[in-house]
C-alpha cells in the first residue's frame, strides 16, 4: 500500500486528498496543511515509487505502470481508511491521475481542483516530451527534470518552485523515473478522450496566469465543460500551489465549501 499521513479533523466528515506530481511527494503541500486540516479531514499520500512509498514499490507494486494501476493504488489507500468520497486537490500530472479516477470511480469524489492541470500537451510540451523519451536511458534523468523544470517554470518568481521539484526528484532513481516517463506514450489519447467527454462532476482549475504551457488549453477546455470552473492566479507560473499558497488555498477551500453537497454524510 502507498504510503499515507492523515490529519482527522474533530468533527468534520468531509475529507480532502491530495494527489502530488511526478517526482514530488506529498511535501509538496506543506503551504496546504494548515488551512485545509482546519476545515476538513486531510489524506497526504506519496504514489509508487515517490517520497516514502519507493521502498514500498520493489514489494507489491508489480503491476503494470498505467494511470489505471496508480488510480487503483490510491482506492486502495481509500478502502484501507474506510473514506466512502472525497474531495481531491492535485497538481500538475497528479491532476490527470484524479481524471482518471473521476472516470473509474466517480462515485468516490466530490470534486476535483486541479491546480496546475494537464489537459492537452502543446508542440512545445509534444517536442519535450518526445526529447525526453529519445534521451532518457543514457542522459542521467536529474538533467532531464531540471532542464524540464526550467522550461516549464522559467522565470525568476519560479524558482523556489524548481528547487522544491528537483529536490523531490533527486529521490527518484533513473529506473523508477523512465517507468513514470514511459506514461507519456499514452498521454495524448488519454487527454484527447478527457477533452472529448465532459465528466458529471464539479471541477475548479487553478492556474498561474504565467503558466504558458498548459493555461491557452484549460481555458478553451473550461469554456467547452458546463461543470468546470478556471479560476487564473495573477503572478503566478505553473505550481501555483507552492507561487500563491493563500490564493490557491482560498479559492480550493471556498469552491469545497460550494460543493458540500456532493458529499457523503
Amino acid at each position: 500500500m502507498l504510503y499515507h499521513k492523515t490529519y482527522r479533523h474533530s468533527h468534520s466528515k468531509e475529507w480532502v486528498t491530495f494527489v502530488h506530481g511526478a517526482g514530488g511527494s506529498s511535501s509538496i503541500w506543506f503551504k496546504q496543511i494548515k488551512s485545509f486540516k482546519a476545515e476538513y479531514n486531510v489524506l497526504l499520500l506519496d504514489l509508487r515509487g515517490h517520497g516514502k512509498s519507493q521502498e514500498m514499490f520493489k514489494r507489491y507494486f508489480t503491476d503494470e505502470y498505467n494511470f489505471e494501476n496508480i488510480v487503483k493504488d490510491i482506492i486502495e489507500v481509500m478502502d484501507h481508511l474506510e473514506i466512502e468520497k472525497s474531495h481531491f486537490v492535485g497538481i500538475s500530472l497528479g491532476t490527470i491521475l484524479m481524471r482518471q479516477l473521476g472516470e473509474m470511480a466517480p462515485e468516490r469524489v466530490s470534486s476535483m481542483i486541479m491546480g496546475g492541470a494537464v489537459t492537452r500537451l502543446n508542440v512545445r510540451s509534444r517536442f519535450l516530451v518526445a526529447v525526453g523519451n529519445a534521451t532518457k536511458r543514457f542522459i542521467p534523468y536529474m538533467w532531464l527534470y531540471k532542464l524540464f523544470a526550467w522550461i516549464i517554470m522559467p522565470r525568476k518568481r519560479n524558482q523556489e518552485s524548481r528547487v522544491l521539484f528537483a529536490n523531490q526528484a533527486k529521490k527518484l532513481c533513473q529506473k523508477e523515473f523512465i517507468r513514470w516517463f514511459n506514461l507519456t506514450h499514452k498521454l495524448n489519447p488519454l487527454l484527447k478522450y478527457f477533452n472529448e467527454r465532459e465528466i458529471g462532476l464539479p471541477v475548479l482549475y487553478l492556474m498561474g496566469d504565467q503558466d504558458y504551457m498548459f493555461l491557452p488549453q484549460v481555458m478553451e477546455l473550461a469554456r467547452k465543460h458546463s461543470n468546470s470552473t478556471l479560476r487564473i492566479i495573477p503572478d503566478c507560473g505553473h505550481v501555483c500551489n507552492v507561487e500563491q499558497a493563500d490564493t490557491f488555498n482560498t479559492f480550493a477551500v471556498d469552491f469545497i465549501k460550494t460543493n458540500s453537497e456532493y458529499t457523503l454524510n
